[in-house]
């Protein structure tokens, strides 16, 4: 039965396919009482896992005394001042200003806008252009959707690529995007080569900033050559254009440390936050720009009588309670080295994959990975439509853990950083069963090239 609900990113011919109705540490229950391992975390948010005790009390706490206040007209309150606070003092970029919304893709929203309006009060109205990465994920609101370079979140939406002035640039995915013979040494070059090119032939004078993710997440877990990010920066320095991290999934320990950005080693202007913020218990994101920027845009707000962007929700109160308890959380239980240790573990166990027949590419940083299946081995050679990740998704979930097929056939795991070996083992077990599963499937439909 076909509730009244139009579902998001679904084929909305199947519709309703599993029903969950609690969850408890890294594991959730559907209505029929079965278990599941949580091996994304949700949607690459639920970094606590299910049911903290404490992390509800601190919300429900916030509710009790102040269940909502809006920051319009010069209107504040103690919580969200506490949390801009602690954010900043973890932040690598230090002085930063910080905007409060409630989603990465109204986060990345916020930040075109924010340069737009900045650019045009320091006279640069013409540096307005962004680069985004093929193959990138980074929202799907009107602005963030452009920004995303994937086809399913483009096809039929007519966006404003063009107008938003939203430039491509090469995926940093050697994997997928070497040619014959070239190293990863190789591969990196040209794709700077071509950046460069790209910004020479655009004018570096009309754009305003390069964005990308630490570690790809949508796009299947795509990890840069070591040397890619600190090759983009200097790269971006030169040409006075700003370099932006959308640290949506890798920020907060995801990684292994504090910000994606500082386990790929670049250190951005902009920065976008939500998901693990709040750990996923309420929605919240943030924006961050340079002190220097919100300066520009205090006399033109004036002059205007107000700085006309902002939501009903923006620092939401229980959103800040809990944003707050999640970052004290993390800091006292050390869960960033935690999260280290087990994505160290996590890694090793992944890449005890890279021989299984069906199995192109494993790739990751900390509690974050991917293993991509393909129809050829030896060649790579990518299977024609998305039907085996489909398949081997199922199956981990009909063997208990939940997951998901990402970038084309690439299965993807972010387990709660809460997780702990004998989960990650269990995670492992599960997956391997599936891959067996995947693999006879594959066979016998024919699907494997080699």
């Amino acid at each position: 039965l076909m509730t009244s609900i139009v579902y998001p990113t679904t084929n909305l011919k199947h519709v309703e396919q599993l029903n969950i109705v609690r969850g408890e540490g890294v594991y959730v229950y559907d209505d029929s009482g079965k278990e599941y391992l949580e091996g994304l975390a949700g949607l690459w948010c639920a970094s606590l896992g299910y049911g903290n005790a404490e992390l509800i009390e601190a919300i429900a706490s916030q509710l009790r005394t102040l269940s909502y206040s809006h920051m319009f007209g010069g209107r504040t309150h103690n919580v969200v001042i506490q949390l801009a606070e602690q954010l900043n003092e973890m932040l690598p970029v230090k002085n930063s200003k910080i905007f409060f919304a409630n989603s990465g893709s109204e986060a990345n929203d916020s930040h075109v806008k924010m340069l737009r309006y900045y650019f045009n009060v320091t006279g640069e109205p013409q540096k307005k252009k962004i680069i985004a990465l093929e193959r990138s994920y980074h929202g799907v609101t009107v602005a963030s959707a452009a920004l995303t370079g994937l086809p399913a979140n483009h096809t039929h939406f007519d966006l404003p690529v063009g107008a938003l002035g939203v430039l491509r640039a090469d995926s940093p995915h050697y994997y997928r995007g070497r040619k014959a013979g070239e190293s990863e040494g190789q591969f990196c070059d040209r794709i700077i080569e071509n950046l460069e090119k790209l910004i020479l032939k655009e004018d570096p004078e009309t754009i305003a900033a390069f964005i990308a993710e630490p570690v790809g997440g949508a796009s299947g877990v795509v990890v840069a050559p070591d040397n890619y990010f600190p090759r983009v920066e200097n790269l971006l320095t030169k040409h006075d254009i700003m370099m932006w991290s959308d640290e949506v999934i890798c920020g907060f320990g995801r990684t292994g440390n504090n910000f994606g950005c500082e386990t790929m080693g670049f250190t951005p202007k902009l920065i976008s936050l939500a998901k693990q913020l709040s750990s996923a218990y309420l929605p919240i994101s943030a924006s961050v720009i340079p002190n220097y920027m919100h300066e520009a845009m205090i006399e033109p707000s004036s002059k205007v009588g107000v700085f006309g962007h902002g939501y009903t929700y923006t620092g939401h109160p229980a959103a800040c309670a809990a944003a707050l308890k999640t970052l004290e959380i993390y800091q006292r239980d050390k869960l960033f080295e935690h999260a280290a240790d087990m994505g160290e573990y996590l890694q090793n166990k992944l890449n005890e994959f890279k021989n299984h027949p069906l199995v192109g590419e494993v790739r990751g940083r900390g509690l974050i990975g991917a293993v991509e299946l393909v129809a050829n081995k030896e060649t790579g050679e990518a299977f024609c439509d998305l039907a085996v990740g489909a398949h081997a998704k199922q199956a981990c979930q009909d063997n208990g853990l939940l997951v998901r097929a990402v970038g084309g056939n690439s299965i993807a795991f972010c387990p709660p950083l809460i997780i702990n070996t004998d989960q990650i083992d269990e995670m492992i077990d599960k997956f391997d069963q599936a891959i067996q599963q995947t693999h006879q499937y594959a066979q016998k439909e024919g699907l494997l090239a080699n």
